[in-house]
């Protein structure tokens, strides 16, 4: 009877001990992709085009989801190297898109986060909506950004909570 507990106890530690060590994984990768999203928001307060590219897949695909004034629902695609050349241009106000209510899920290589913001050029509103954003491990272990969506808009914008 002995042996059969032993071999019960031994066969538990290593099915949900591994697990334990995967869930220690999940939440460093979760840290990892947050890091990179931080990191996105401050290159761009910090006006550092180089520090943002870094965080970038060179293959990367940007959309911008918004209602123009006739009231039509709009897709517009974009480019990194504008979105770089704009962040690196020097401007007198800082750019600072602060966020919120911010989820990220991870699954191996994969990661998407979802999160509310607004967009302030200094201290002055300029827009709001959510960024969609899918990111990738690469061969070197870095997440780094595939696809980024955003919606746009001026009115029904919730202030980031502090």
């Amino acid at each position: 009877m002995k042996k059969l507990e032993l071999l019960f106890f031994a066969f538990a530690f290593i099915l949900f001990g591994s697990d334990i060590y995967a869930q220690a994984d999940l939440g460093k990768d979760k840290q990892a992709v947050e890091k990179v999203i931080n990191d996105l928001f401050d290159g761009m307060r910090e006006a550092d085009s180089s520090k943002v590219k870094a965080l970038f897949s060179k293959d990367v695909q940007m959309y911008t989801s918004y209602t123009n004034k006739e009231g039509e629902k709009v897709l517009k695609k974009g480019e990194l190297a504008p979105f770089l050349t704009a962040i690196g241009s020097p401007h007198e106000k800082i750019w600072d898109e602060k966020i919120w209510n911010t989820s990220v899920m991870v699954d191996g290589g994969i990661a998407q986060v979802w999160t509310d913001y607004a967009f302030y050029v200094g201290a002055e509103f300029s827009h709001c909506g959510v960024d969609a954003f899918h990111l990738a491990k690469d061969a070197l272990g870095s997440w780094k950004i595939m696809h980024l969506m955003d919606t746009r808009r001026k009115e029904g914008c919730d202030e980031p909570k502090k």
